[in-house]
């Protein structure tokens, strides 16, 4: 499939709602797993970013979200939804591949519960925890889907830095640790 463009912050699709998928088994759901998949793994290679991404960002308002995890299997959520939220929160930096030249701390949920359908169409749940960042990682995702951007959840201006100043003081500590090959 092809590598798709990411629409960039400011784009009016990013901010519209996404809608439900109503037969996940579908081939057109199967062909925008593959858009996404391959779109990801693109800016993966080119950037060492990217552990997830939404359809919106690829500018198909669908509820469908992909990761890939370094070292894991892809993993694709059809209609995904929050069903529990721990109360206890914590702040992490985000960045996201829609507006890739900066970055900011946000606040997000510590664990949540995701209920979602497979390509098969099975409903599943995971509980997401701060294990591999899948908890912040989700919530940014489903965010997409819903017209939210991480920009809006800065938990204070003077956070956001560019992607320069990121790398040389935050990287290390940070998901994003894993270094493109040759940078």
């Amino acid at each position: 499939m092809p590598v798709r463009t990411i629409l960039q912050l400011g784009d009016p699709l990013l901010r519209q709602k996404a809608a439900r998928v109503d037969d996940p088994t579908a081939s057109e759901v199967r062909d925008l797993v593959c858009d996404v998949a391959d779109t990801l793994a693109h800016w993966r290679a080119e950037t060492g970013y990217g552990r997830g991404i939404a359809a919106p960002q690829i500018g198909v308002l669908q509820r469908v979200v992909f990761l890939q995890l370094p070292g894991e299997k892809p993993w694709p959520f059809i209609n995904p939804e929050i069903v529990r939220r721990s109360e206890e929160k914590i702040v992490v930096w985000d960045a996201c591949l829609s507006f890739l030249s900066i970055f900011m701390q946000v606040e997000r949920h510590r664990e949540i519960t995701v209920r979602y359908q497979s390509l098969n169409g099975d409903v599943l749940e995971v509980e997401a925890g701060e294990e591999k960042n899948l908890s912040e990682l989700l919530q940014h995702e489903i965010d997409h889907l819903d017209g939210i951007l991480a920009i809006d959840r800065v938990t204070d201006v003077k956070t956001i830095v560019t992607r320069e100043e990121f790398e040389k003081r935050y990287r290390d500590a940070s998901p994003y640790a894993v270094q493109v090959a040759g940078r």
